[in-house]
């Protein structure tokens, strides 16, 4: 069984029929929660489906040098081990995350083993990799959220990410830009903010230029840390600022003020990630695929929905839609 923080174990399936061995390299997989459902569905669709193993070589909660270290190590051990294909979720975050990305999928070209990108590309968008990647409609995302808002009354609505972040987070802020040119709101340039949201003189600053009514947060772990600055700084939620975020974690339903977030399909994106790979394993001259989930939006008391309207999903979960990239 896999410990947080615990590094690498194999999971054997001593009955495979095929015996192949996948990598599985997700940095950070104890801070990031959604990670956790992906990869126990992508080990178990692949043990009962594919009669295959799966290497997990994933990082702990380290320091950033640590953590970039520790996935080129895990790269070093898949290709070591000579795996079939891998799964690999590029790091964000970290100084130097686009160097160590890209080392990472140019040692496995060089090895010949097909590479799954889980949630997000290796590179920003607009320019994309020529790998597969699983994930959901990031944009579709931002604009999802960003439309709840303007429904609830907000005229000045903000966007705000941590730095370094993952270029996930640059297409919901796409989406975001995009609902508020729909309804004919020009966005202020103090409007989008990238910063700790943990740092109150960051976040007071920030409220203080932008004079923002609403927040649409990059992701749920930026949403509960700017709530917990928002209460420290009596800025009343939803009564004076309304909050979303995006993957609805654990915690999410728990916070003071319960969270209005999208719902990611977890379960779902790691048996479309295994899919995809033996898929590619099968012709590896298919082209590039984006396979991309809509979510469910969830709505909660941190946007000024009634309490009797809580925890409903408004928008239904839909199937992937898959762009096939010449």
């Amino acid at each position: 069984m896999r410990r947080a923080g615990s590094g690498t174990y194999v999971s054997e399936n001593r009955g495979s029929a095929q015996g192949q061995l996948f990598g599985l390299i997700i940095p950070r997989l104890g801070e990031t929660e959604i990670f956790d459902p992906i990869c126990r569905e992508l080990a178990r669709h692949t043990q009962e489906r594919h009669h295959a193993s799966v290497i997990w070589a994933t990082t702990g909660t380290e320091a950033s040098v640590d953590v970039e270290q520790k996935a080129w190590q895990a790269c070093q051990q898949c290709i070591g081990r000579r795996v079939a294909g891998v799964f690999f979720a590029p790091l964000e975050w970290t100084p130097n995350d686009a160097e160590i990305n890209e080392r990472i999928v140019q040692a496995f070209d060089a090895a010949k083993i097909p590479i799954v990108l889980v949630d997000r590309d290796i590179y920003c968008y607009p320019r994309r990799s020529r790998y597969d990647r699983i994930g959901i409609d990031n944009r579709a995302a931002g604009y999802i959220v960003t439309d709840h808002l303007i429904k609830q009354g907000c005229e000045r609505i903000g966007f705000l990410s941590r730095p370094h972040s993952a270029e996930t987070v640059v297409l919901r802020l796409a989406g975001y830009r995009d609902a508020l040119s729909e309804r004919g709101i020009s966005a202020r340039k103090s409007w989008v903010g990238e910063g700790n949201p943990a740092d109150i003189e960051f976040v007071r600053g920030y409220l203080k230029e932008s004079e923002v009514d609403g927040v649409v947060c990059a992701n749920d772990f930026t949403a509960a840390n700017l709530m917990q600055t928002l209460d420290l700084l009596g800025v009343r939620i939803p009564q004076e600022m309304k909050v979303v975020g995006i993957d609805d974690v654990k915690y999410a339903s728990l916070l003071k003020v319960p969270l209005t977030t999208l719902r990611q399909p977890c379960k779902s994106i790691g048996a479309a990630a295994v899919d995809a790979l033996i898929a590619r394993l099968s012709d590896p001259d298919l082209p590039p695929r984006d396979i991309l989930f809509q979510c469910a939006l969830i709505v909660r008391e941190s946007c000024g929905e009634r309490l009797g309207h809580l925890s409903r999903p408004s928008v239904p979960l839909l199937a992937p839609k898959e762009a096939i990239r010449a």
